[in-house]
């Protein structure tokens, strides 16, 4: 697949998520595995009202590399202008919600408001792409709704823009995360356009994502909540796109190593008491499936502090091994 100066083979992305794909989360991805990240969905309208808050999602590592900025909203001006200053950061590309369902976003004709909208999806994106130098790519659903289902035309659509790349949610914007993705129509979008097709939705294990790659003739996966869970997932799907064979999960030991280098990285790029803070939604999905796992969660959740909360961990993992030695996480 090449976007750019981007060329990957078969790539396995970081899907962009709000309040989670911070810079901690995407090192942790990256170094994992993840062959793109990107930010959080960076609204149009604080970035051109100079909020820092807004600005501050921008930040990134040459370590992320390639490394996308997300931006969305529903006023033309305002994405053109997003765009531009989204640029000076000096990403590898910019790509453009127009998938988010979320209620607050799309019903003010943002996210996948957008596909109520073709002619503005379309004014949009052409806007940003003449506005930046930066190769655009567009991240969108199926459709509205079941009986609005446009994407072949909307694939036609964004590739005569100019985007670069289109990434395909194989959900409705009315099913949100609920629901099996169609993955069907892949295969009559790949026949229409030229540009790389990206599919996401519900890719949780290796297996799914080689059988995406399999049966859609997709260019490359998008993984979004399945990380959450187990950000080892990159290096699972890779290894078995490569060898058609399970990597063994992660033992407690390196679960526990992960953990805590993320809480470290958390609290690295934003203060001791907000790193950590902000980390707790983390710790179900390095913890899952251990004994007594949610006392302990419920535990760490008070902390504010990193040394007792090393120690808790510590002391947990040592009871764990006592009790399981072989504890590793399922898949």
């Amino acid at each position: 697949m090449r976007i750019g100066e981007i060329d990957i083979e078969r790539p396995v992305v970081l899907a962009p998520m709000e309040d989670v794909t911070d810079i901690s989360f995407r090192l942790v991805c990256r170094r994992l595995g993840a062959d793109i990240v990107y930010t959080e969905f960076v609204n149009s309208e604080g970035l051109v009202r100079d909020s820092v808050k807004t600005k501050n999602k921008l930040l990134f590592l040459n370590e992320e590399r390639p490394f996308g900025i997300q931006i969305y909203g529903g006023e033309e001006g305002s994405m053109e202008r997003a765009a531009s200053i989204a640029e000076g950061y000096d990403p590898d590309l910019i790509d453009i919600n127009c998938g988010c369902w979320v209620k607050d976003v799309a019903h003010r004709g943002a996210g996948a408001g957008l596909l109520k909208d073709l002619p503005r999806m379309e004014r949009i994106v052409t806007n940003v792409v003449k506005r930046v130098k930066l190769p655009v790519t567009v991240k969108t659903r199926l459709g509205w709704d079941a009986e609005s289902i446009r994407i072949v035309d909307v694939a036609r659509m964004i590739e005569q823009t100019g985007a670069r790349a289109l990434t395909i949610h194989c959900r409705t914007r009315s099913q949100g995360h609920k629901g099996e993705p169609d993955f069907s129509w892949i295969p009559q979008v790949k026949a229409v356009v030229s540009i790389p097709i990206l599919v996401n939705g519900s890719l949780d294990s290796a297996e799914k994502i080689k059988g995406a790659f399999d049966e859609t003739g997709c260019d490359g996966v998008m993984i979004g909540r399945a990380a959450i869970d187990n950000p080892w997932i990159f290096e699972q799907a890779k290894h078995f796109l490569e060898w058609g064979e399970q990597l063994p999960p992660p033992t407690l030991q390196e679960r526990i190593r992960v953990l805590l280098d993320h809480l470290r990285l958390s609290i690295e790029h934003k203060g001791e008491r907000r790193g950590i803070i902000e980390f707790r939604k983390h710790y179900a999905g390095y913890l899952r499936d251990l004994p007594n796992a949610s006392k302990v969660r419920q535990e760490l959740m008070q902390y504010t502090e990193l040394p007792p909360i090393v120690d808790r961990i510590l002391r947990f993992s040592s009871s764990v091994q006592l009790s399981e030695p072989s504890a590793v996480l399922t898949s």
